[in-house]
């Protein structure tokens, strides 16, 4: 199966000073603010990483999902955080936190599962950063 999702990005002025917006063919963005001082600051808006820190916890979120269902277990639970690092202009990690519910699954099973998440979702095959996760099975 091949699906492919768009999203635009407008921008006006320096790089400092300017302004821009994001869009998503699906309206959850519609010409969302960011800037400098989103990015870099405290601004009012989103920025690259962010939203870049949302699409992996959500890839991880969802491929773990599967490799749960596809091992026999239901997840009553995932919840992800993910901090993506910004370093002299290079993301250089992604930093994702686990925290799981899933009855009946043992600890060695759900350690397997994870680590395939982590090395197989697509938003983790696209990023070139080193990509580590910290997950806690409650």
């Amino acid at each position: 199966m091949k699906i492919s999702r768009k999203a635009t990005a407008h921008w006006a002025g320096s790089g400092k000073d300017g302004k821009g917006s994001l869009t998503t063919d699906s309206t959850v963005l519609d010409k969302t603010q960011y800037s400098f001082n989103t990015r870099f600051e405290d601004g009012v808006g989103t920025n690259p990483e962010e939203l870049i820190a949302a699409a992996h916890a959500g890839c991880f979120a969802m491929q773990l999902a599967f490799n749960i269902q596809q091992a026999g277990f239901t997840a009553d639970s995932l919840d992800v955080q993910c901090t993506i690092t910004l370093q002299d202009g290079t993301i250089t990690n992604s930093a994702l936190t686990l925290n799981a519910a899933v009855p009946g699954l043992d600890k060695a099973k759900f350690d397997e599962l994870v680590d395939h998440a982590e090395h197989n979702c697509p938003i983790s095959k696209l990023l070139k950063a080193d990509i580590n996760v910290e997950a806690t099975l409650a």
